[in-house]
């Protein structure tokens, strides 16, 4: 799929290309995973119409989601996100047998952190059995009915913050890239540790023209306005694809 890029320099470029010389894993701390996360919004500021973000992505936003899906170690999610979109296999044939080329494990792990001990496992993710999920929670979670390899990590509630489910993932899982795909409440609150270091942000030509719809980030907000520094700007039928660092 090809894409207009406005910077930095001007030209046309093929998405997979491009997203195949993007190389995190190098630029990971030693104690978490290098940190990415990927939304879509409408031109008035909306994360969701109807409560879901898929009515506002176009074809280029599922180009990205995807893409971004086959260059990472683990993809985190809120458990409102899973529930709402209704996870299923996080990559499809084509991609997985791509990853096993590059000698990496054919799909990333799915994790989630729930404060509740509750899981959407009615979701299509947790009926697949070559799927992996980590679970982060305070209590012991059933999961004997999932079909998927589901590893529950209990931790005391003091010690459950998103800097200590990251730790564990790069510690005890390998995880050197991680990709959030939301909610904007586990956005906000990865922004609250300072744990994000980019954000690839598509802007469609939409408007969501109100509603109660949330911005791409919510809950408390900064003390200070967190700076990005523009990576790249690519333009298709309209929609802007902004990757910025975070400084």
């Amino acid at each position: 799929m090809e894409f207009n890029r406005l910077l930095p320099e001007p030209g046309t470029v093929e998405l997979e290309g491009l997203l195949a010389s993007v190389e995190l894993g190098p630029s990971a701390p030693a104690d978490r995973p290098y940190t990415i996360v990927n939304f879509v919004a409408s031109a008035d500021g909306r994360a969701t119409l109807g409560g879901r973000s898929g009515p506002l992505g176009d074809d280029g936003d599922h180009a990205l989601f995807h893409g971004l899906r086959e260059r990472v170690d683990a993809v985190l999610a809120g458990t409102v996100t899973l529930r709402t979109e209704r996870y299923g296999r996080i990559l499809k044939p084509e991609r997985r047998r791509r990853r096993v080329q590059r000698a990496v494990a054919p799909e990333p792990l799915t994790c989630m952190v729930t404060r509740s001990g509750e899981i959407p496992l009615e979701i299509p993710l947790f009926a697949e059995p070559e799927a992996k999920v980590v679970v982060f929670s305070p209590v012991a979670i059933d999961v004997s009915g999932a079909r998927a390899e589901v590893v529950v990590v209990q931790l005391d509630p003091a010690e459950l913050t998103l800097t200590t489910a990251l730790a564990r993932l790069r510690c005890d899982h390998g995880v050197r890239v991680l990709l959030c795909e939301g909610g904007p409440t586990l956005f906000g609150a990865l922004l609250a540790e300072h744990l994000v270091d980019e954000l690839f942000l598509t802007i469609v030509p939409k408007l969501a023209g109100g509603g109660r719809g949330p911005t791409i980030a919510s809950g408390p907000e900064l003390a200070e306005p967190q700076g990005l520094r523009l990576t790249w700007l690519l333009e298709r039928g309209g929609s802007l694809y902004l990757r910025s660092a975070l400084s």
